[in-house]
């Protein structure tokens, strides 16, 4: 009897990020990308988050391979975490997603890339069989080098996932990428779209038009050209190496991640750049300032990236000028808005020419529009629909756009995290049981340690801070001596709030007084709960704020 083709997203359909799917037919797995998703306003003190693997216990020996879409932090970025705990299975992706991934896995531990499985996808034509799994692959344009789209085959059906995509209308010195091969693939096919563009009416910035603002930016700037970017935009990078070493001015890099994405595409070849045309950062001074171009990360206002530590006179080789002309060649990732606005904000008070995409065409997204969204279902013409990677709101925009391009509702699956979508020739459909697919939070060098009791805590501290009592005990008597000890942490300044510590302290001590007073063994712990009860009333009534309360008792 034939099985049911079974896809599991363990992340990345309810947020932007996390980004990690499970295919299963029969016994045989294969996953595709295993991403972080980067902490939210409500997180306290964490790092990121990874995918929960807790359905693949006990399955890791069924790991055929592990595939990467491409090198993006939301879909790499938990593998050094997550590798080793699935039994180190077979990797597999283009050799720039490789490379990506062995440098975090040696930074997270030293020597540890050696013991990777790996395939590289050398040629998009490659064909790759893992058990009942048969692997190809297609090209797709993103904001990164190598990024590819994925095919898998089943005898049940075959899935079509582009990972994350944009169509580019006018690229530089190649054609537009067209899907209409895909729509011949053996039905049913099943559609995985990343969703981001589902609600983005805009029109798409062409790479050739960005770049020409770019060129005529550098070329035109009256000293330094100071150009922020991700330091994943290597292609871009590329593109303006190419071009200082055209007009005779040199690149200075700067920025941990841009530096080792550059040296890696470099060793690879992706990269060629004329003899001298990268120079030191610590030798930009040694030129023109006209003649010096400056690439940085930190446009997202990061803290203790480069274009921040700049503005704020931390750097140590560059002070900006009023007549340097500061370039954002980037989008502002959600959530880092006011960051960004206080950076541009502190940016226009030291530099005459800031440039960012609110003035100036000067990026292009990776990611697609609605209208991009309608071509490339035209073009594939799936039988099966599911949106992905993005917000629960872009998945339901996405589902829509289908609909009306004429997929019936009954074969489009707007996911959430933890279904088992089970899919044969005949039909689509969701099993009534989910994964588990709750937070792991990586909080330092803890994975998982941290749960949502934690968080709760450190929110209530963040909102009405923490509240320390000491009395110190008679052993005796039971009864307080002297005053009890108050400590104020993000509650109330102790200084100017004499007459409100005098009140708390002698309910302190009646409290205690009150519940030791018999002859009975004292019950500490009752004793704690009552003044923790009963202060934070006290204290609710007189501020409306209800911090942490900690008691501490000392019995002398």
């Amino acid at each position: 009897m034939e099985n049911n083709l079974r896809i599991i997203p363990l992340g990345g359909c309810e947020e932007v990020g996390r980004n990690m799917t499970v295919f299963e037919y029969g016994k045989d797995i294969v996953i595709l990308d295993m991403g972080i998703q980067f902490p939210e306003q409500d997180m306290p003190g964490i790092n990121y988050v990874i995918p929960n693997t807790k359905y693949l216990r006990g399955k890791e020996k069924n790991i055929r391979a592990i595939i990467f879409s491409h090198g993006h932090m939301d879909h790499i970025g938990a593998a050094p975490l997550l590798l080793d705990k699935l039994g180190n299975p077979p990797i597999i992706g283009r050799p720039f997603t490789i490379e990506l991934i062995k440098f975090r896995q040696e930074d997270y531990s030293s020597g540890s890339s050696k013991r990777l499985k790996i395939t590289y996808i050398k040629n998009i034509k490659d064909e790759i069989k893992l058990g009942a799994f048969t692997i190809k692959f297609f090209q797709v344009d993103h904001a990164i080098m190598d990024a590819i789209g994925i095919i898998i085959h089943t005898p049940s059906a075959t899935v079509i996932h582009p990972g994350d995509w944009m169509i580019e209308h006018k690229p530089i010195g190649r054609k537009k990428i067209e899907y209409r091969q895909l729509s011949k693939l053996p039905k049913p096919t099943v559609l995985m779209l990343e969703s981001i563009g589902s609600t983005n009416t805009e029109k798409p910035i062409t790479e050739k038009q960005m770049f020409d603002n770019l060129e005529r930016l550098i070329k035109n700037a009256p000293a330094r050209a100071i150009i922020a970017t991700f330091s994943s935009q290597v292609q871009r990078i590329k593109q303006i190496l190419e071009f200082a070493s055209k007009v005779d001015k040199k690149v200075a890099l700067d920025g941990f991640s841009m530096k080792m994405s550059v040296e890696i595409a470099r060793k690879l070849g992706y990269v060629k750049t004329g003899k001298g045309t990268i120079i030191p950062i610590n030798k930009i001074n040694d030129y023109p300032d006209r003649k010096i171009i400056v690439l940085c990360t930190g446009a997202q206002g990061e803290e203790n990236a480069v274009l921040p530590r700049i503005v704020n006179g931390e750097h140590k080789f560059i002070k900006i000028k009023k007549n340097d002309t500061i370039i954002f060649s980037s989008s502002v990732v959600p959530g880092n808005e006011r960051t960004v606005q206080r950076l541009k904000d502190n940016l226009y008070r030291l530099s005459d020419n800031v440039i960012h995409s609110d003035v100036m065409d000067v990026h292009t997204s990776g990611h697609s529009n609605i209208k991009d969204i309608q071509e490339i279902i035209r073009q594939i013409n799936p039988t099966y629909f599911i949106p992905v990677y993005a917000n629960h709101f872009m998945l339901k925009e996405a589902a829509k756009i289908a609909y009306k391009m004429g997929i019936a509702k009954d074969k489009i699956i707007v996911p959430d995290n933890g279904f088992v979508i089970e899919v044969n020739k005949q039909s689509i459909k969701v099993d009534k049981k989910k994964v588990p697919t709750n937070y792991i939070f990586v909080d330092g060098s803890g994975v998982g340690d941290v749960g949502e009791i934690v968080l709760n805590d450190r929110r209530k501290l963040a909102e009405d801070g923490m509240f320390v009592i000491v009395a110190v005990v008679d052993k005796k008597t039971g009864q307080v001596k002297g005053s009890p000890d108050i400590i104020s942490r993000g509650f109330i300044y102790l200084r100017e709030s004499k007459e409100l510590l005098a009140q708390t302290r002698r309910k302190v001590v009646n409290i205690v007084n009150k519940t030791t007073g018999s002859d009975q063994a004292v019950n500490w712990t009752h004793v704690k709960d009552e003044i923790r009860n009963k202060i934070g009333q006290f204290l609710f009534s007189k501020t409306e704020r209800r911090p942490i309360i900690l008691s501490v008792i000392i019995e002398v």
